[in-house]
């Protein structure tokens, strides 16, 4: 179902007023049912961003489950003629670029498809179930909360509707067999507003793997967004033996932490090296004698052999000291136990530490005195068969 983003803060709503007030009326769009306009207003000049309708959904805390990143990908698509479905995915925002025309006209940061026509003179508009389609792999398969259909920069070329339908397959199934697949709707058909964030809870949770995107008739998407939990093939895990049990991509997620400042400490267990420094986990400085921490889930109940505390690229801000401690959810909820020590760290390095005892965990708590930037989190181990 439609979630309903916040209202805009008064700076967006100044800006907004402003603009209506030096456009013809004709220009305004008209007002949805619930009272908000479902287009925006054309582009204006200054930052594009300002009248973007913004959107605050609560499952936008979970791990994004189509992050490119975590090898999300657009598979196909069946029509792409004026902006590439491979935009979908991008983790950054959208941008706009105002007057940059190619051959086929504006270039857009989304997936754009052509105007959609009728069958003949007779007839010159599409009928009602005329639409264009993108097939998503998800980048980690799991149960999906929630869907966020961003038209960022799409003011008078966004869809009238979409629709989400999942499925669940196994193996890496190519285009041919996604569209012989049978599909599920995840959200029904629903109207959707022009440059803003589009929000859908989702009530279904069955595991899927595969995602179809359809926008009605036609028209322009600047992200999608897949919000859920992860669920990762058990029998994969279980070949694999020893993994990083905090890893996205293996099940892991952070259920909460102290500071989310300057980065998502989900940064922290995403695949692979960071490559810059805000592709880590950064809090703000810290002006008081406390410390910052993360919670997180790992991929099951299992035991850590190894911790690797990565601080790469932050060389004036990393973490001056780090401990780790370890809780099985068989306990009580505050049975807290020591696996790391508190433990000098050092800028721009990754520190490797051995485990003396293996002990069965299902969550840990990473503590940065007094504060600091962590790159990533990695926990060595394996889950156990109980």
């Amino acid at each position: 179902m439609p979630v309903s983003p916040t209202d805009p803060d008064s700076t967006t709503g100044n800006a907004a007023a402003i603009a209506a007030a030096t456009v013809p009326a004709a220009a305004v769009p008209a007002a949805a049912a619930d009272g908000t306009a479902t287009e925006a207003l054309p582009y204006a000049g200054g930052n594009p961003y300002a009248d973007y309708r913004h959107g605050e959904f609560p499952f936008t805390a979970l791990t994004d489950l189509a992050d490119r990143r975590l090898g999300g990908a657009v598979l196909a698509a069946n029509d792409e003629l004026f902006a590439e479905r491979e935009n979908l995915l991008l983790p950054e925002p959208a941008e706009f670029r105002p007057h940059t025309f190619g051959n086929k006209g504006q270039i857009m940061d989304g997936w754009e498809t052509r105007r959609r026509r009728g069958t003949g003179t007779a007839r010159p508009h599409p009928a009602a179930e005329d639409h264009d389609w993108a097939l998503i792999r998800l980048g980690v398969p799991g149960v999906v909360h929630g869907v966020v259909v961003d038209t960022a920069h799409f003011r008078g070329n966004h869809p009238r509707e979409i629709a989400v339908e999942a499925a669940e397959l196994p193996g890496t199934p190519g285009p041919e067999e996604l569209l012989a697949a049978d599909w599920e709707p995840l959200v029904p058909r629903s109207p959707v507003r022009g440059h803003a964030a589009n929000g859908f809870a989702v009530a279904s949770r069955r595991r899927v793997t595969h995602l179809r995107l359809g926008q009605y008739p036609d028209g322009g998407i600047a992200r999608l967004r897949v919000h859920g939990e992860a669920r990762p093939d058990p029998a994969w895990l279980a070949a694999l033996g020893t993994f990083d049990l905090a890893a996205l991509e293996h099940g892991g997620a952070v259920e909460d932490a102290s500071d989310r400042f300057f980065s998502s400490p989900a940064n922290m267990i995403m695949p692979g090296r960071s490559r810059a420094m805000g592709d880590g986990w950064e809090n703000r400085r810290r002006r008081d004698e406390g410390h910052d921490w993360v919670r997180l889930r790992l991929a099951g109940r299992g035991v850590i052999r190894a911790v690797e505390i990565d601080t790469g690229y932050y060389v004036g801000n990393a973490a001056g000291w780090a401990a780790l401690h370890g809780r099985d959810e068989r306990g009580g909820p505050d049975d807290w136990f020591e696996l790391v020590p508190r433990t000098r760290l050092q800028p721009d390095a990754v520190h490797r530490l051995l485990l003396p005892a293996a002990r069965p965990v299902t969550h840990v708590r990473l503590d940065v005195f007094p504060d600091g930037g962590i790159a990533r989190l990695r926990l060595h181990g394996s889950l156990l068969d109980d």
